[in-house]
């Protein structure tokens, strides 16, 4: 790739609870890959939504910060192969340089929505014995909850999953439901599956005013968390850990979901190590 090319790329900045989360996703990447590597006849690959470029700036110390598609590619035992997906192509053009000859890396510039259903997940079946851990990281509501549902109907697939309540928030959950914009509601709709998060996120009796009380964020965290389980089939779903800005405001929430017992035992260990830390 030519120089000007990388240096037109605009790198993302992240802050301290970003960091946190890179942290807790090579934490179990590498875990995930010393077990899966020991079991011959599995075939196990890391899958990454919403790569990016592999570098972000950090917001505390300004300098690079490896990305989570660099921290996989570095684990070891290493991953059998790696998908790599990102929206942006020049962010795609980035990672191309990174990689290199790298043979078992495969990049694709798209919607993750369509990419992951139509040109990864089938090759992650499980009666194929392979096995993926798959990082769902979107910016906000960019996430359709099919492709949620569909990994978790595989049987073959650990997910960590960015719950963007804040971004929720902001566009979707308002104390009055009645304002929400139909492009809110819509985008609401494709993350959750449906419209059901309405009857969560609100109390079925009405105030003074004849609205419906909006509930709080750890009621429609817990409410997905069911949903994860009994709607999209993982067995298995961790409590989530909530990552926060500067102000201590919840930004979202990551979640981790699998159909291993151990799997789950493993991330709660490592979540409960991160999840009293203050910002910063």
């Amino acid at each position: 790739m030519k120089k000007g090319r990388q240096a037109s790329v605009q790198f993302d900045e992240i802050g301290y609870w970003s960091e946190v989360k890179l942290d807790i996703v090579k934490e179990y990447a590498t875990a995930y890959s010393t077990i899966l590597s020991a079991q011959k006849n599995l075939y196990h690959v890391y899958v990454d939504a919403f790569a990016g470029a592999g570098v972000h700036i950090s917001k505390i110390s300004r300098q690079p910060v490896a990305g989570s598609p660099l921290n996989a590619l570095v684990i070891t035992p290493p991953f059998r192969e790696f998908h790599l997906v990102d929206l942006d192509s020049e962010k795609i053009d980035v990672l191309k340089q990174i990689v290199g000859q790298r043979t078992n890396v495969y990049l694709y510039t798209g919607d993750c929505n369509k990419v992951l259903l139509k040109d990864i997940f089938p090759k992650i079946k499980y009666e194929g014995y392979r096995r993926g851990l798959c990082l769902l990281d979107p910016y906000g509501l960019h996430l359709n909850w099919e492709v949620i549902a569909t990994a978790g109907q595989m049987k073959s697939i650990d997910m960590f999953l960015n719950f963007p309540i804040m971004d929720m928030n902001r566009n979707a959950l308002w104390k009055n439901p009645d304002k929400v914009s139909e492009l809110g509601v819509k985008r609401m709709n494709a993350f959750w599956g449906d419209d059901s998060w309405r009857n969560i996120a609100y109390t079925a009796e009405r105030n003074l005013f004849g609205l419906q009380e909006k509930e709080d964020n750890e009621v429609i965290v817990n409410g997905f968390q069911k949903r994860l389980k009994e709607v999209a089939g993982f067995k298995h779903v961790a409590r989530p850990i909530p990552m926060r800005n500067k102000t201590g405001a919840e930004v979202y929430y990551l979640f981790f979901a699998s159909q291993k017992a151990v799997a789950s035992d493993i991330v709660k260990d490592i979540f409960d190590k991160y999840r009293t830390r203050g910002a910063r």
